[in-house]
């Protein structure tokens, strides 16, 4: 029996990873630039947590947790997402008390048991970011701008559209909730099995509804604008007037809506062309509620969740070039054994003088025609020859890969010199 992977989860390989530690070097750049700070959560969590949090009913809950039965009889599950765990953290450690409002963000695997397909496996990764103990609107339209900059730093900037709507404030919501339930009862013979049980539980999920036999009852729907109050008009033309003053374009979507009662004012997508079905790179909004629900004090907030397999997937299809390789300097050595500690050795010597400079030493033994074709393969723009007739001078050469001039021969100061001019890491990733 030949061992794999469990279905829907996936290694990622050397030859993939590359385009991995660019995304999540550039998200980092511009979440460190917006001063947001990082939290490492568990992932594994009491059940509860997004029972409360999701809700029992919903489809996350009821049909898609990793959960189980610890040898205490305690319901455990896989996390299957992260802002309800980031505010059972900052509930537990009080930090909105002792510290005031956190900026936080997190980055790791997620888990849900559902059918695998292009940009959604069982176990996927994700951004998230949340903003606790920020009310104004100035906070939703940050969290919009810094999203922008991340498309910019990674070459997407004309990749995604934004999709933006309000759900007002939680009366007006509540009072919305109602008249979309009474709308959607009038055509009840329309709904499927589970879209009646929306219809009671969340039926404002159902403006969100793909099914061809909806839309054009969706589409006849009651909008929310005619139900907001003064404040809700105000907290959402603040947002957009940021945007407007950014020149982000967006497109209003009056169908765009979350099904649970915590979340109220603005809610957002990033959507990409390029995805079909799964175009959601980015989704986030206002949760006002959530912290209150989950028995922390009433707290506003407000983040949103991205895709990363999505956002690799985007990457792909608009040919970002990522300006990785896997090594700076690939070390070509033909030595006798007892002079390879002489090859160890600069080796050593350029990694501490040349900082983040990347040296990949070919310790195979193998001829120099078969490392400098592993050198040519790895990317790297320079080579350097370890060999006997140059060591005895006290010299090494430098062989360009990449086109830039001819090889020449360098004392070791002059080839730290030479390396420290031409190796820059200086930790910005930009999309070319």
């Amino acid at each position: 029996m030949s061992l794999k992977a469990i279905r829907g989860f996936h290694d990622i390989l050397p030859t993939q990873i590359q385009k991995w530690q660019f995304l999540e070097q550039g998200l980092k750049q511009v979440l460190d630039a917006f001063s947001f700070e990082e939290i490492r959560l568990p992932l594994l969590e009491k059940s509860a947590v997004f029972s409360r949090a999701v809700g029992a009913s919903s489809d996350v809950v009821h049909k898609e947790m990793y959960r189980f039965l610890d040898r205490n009889e305690e319901s455990l599950c896989l996390r299957p997402e992260g802002t309800a765990s980031c505010m059972r953290a900052l509930i537990e450690h009080q930090l909105i008390r002792h510290q005031g409002p956190q900026q936080l963000w997190y980055m790791g695997p997620m888990f849900r048991y559902e059918r695998p397909q292009k940009g959604r496996q069982r176990q996927f990764y994700q951004l998230g970011v949340e903003a606790v103990g920020y009310s104004h609107f100035q906070m939703d339209a940050a969290l919009l701008l810094m999203c922008q900059q991340m498309w910019q730093v990674l070459g997407l900037e004309n990749a995604f559209t934004l999709q933006i709507n309000t759900l007002g404030s939680s009366a007006v919501r509540s009072l919305y909730r109602k008249e979309i339930q009474s709308y959607f009862q009038d055509h009840k013979n329309l709904l499927n099995e589970t879209e009646i049980l929306r219809l009671e539980e969340n039926p404002m999920r159902l403006l969100d509804s793909k099914s061809p036999d909806l839309q054009d009852i969706i589409a006849k729907a009651p909008a929310i604008d005619a139900y907001l109050d003064d404040a809700s008009k105000a907290h959402f033309e603040g947002v957009l007037k940021i945007l407007d003053d950014a020149k982000i374009p967006y497109t209003l979507n009056p169908h765009l809506v979350r099904g649970l009662d915590y979340y109220n004012h603005t809610v957002f997508e990033w959507v990409s062309a390029d995805l079909g079905a799964q175009g959601t790179v980015c989704a986030g909004g206002r949760y006002d509620g959530l912290m209150e629900q989950l028995g922390g004090n009433s707290t506003p907030a407000v983040g949103f969740a991205m895709g990363l397999e999505r956002m690799i997937l985007s990457m792909q299809a608009n040919e970002t070039n990522s300006q990785h390789h896997a090594c700076d300097v690939y070390m070509v050595v033909k030595l006798d054994d007892g002079q390879l500690s002489s090859a160890l050795n600069l080796a050593q010597a350029i990694r501490s003088s040349v900082p983040g400079c990347r040296v990949r030493y070919d310790a195979s033994g193998a001829s120099l025609k078969s490392q400098f074709k592993k050198a040519d393969k790895s990317g790297a723009p320079f080579a350097i020859i370890v060999a006997q007739e140059e060591l005895q001078q006290g010299q090494f050469i430098l062989k360009p890969l990449r086109g830039q001039g001819e090889e020449q021969k360098m004392t070791q100061e002059a080839l730290q010199q030479f390396l420290q001019q031409h190796i820059h890491h200086k930790g910005a990733v930009y999309a070319s």
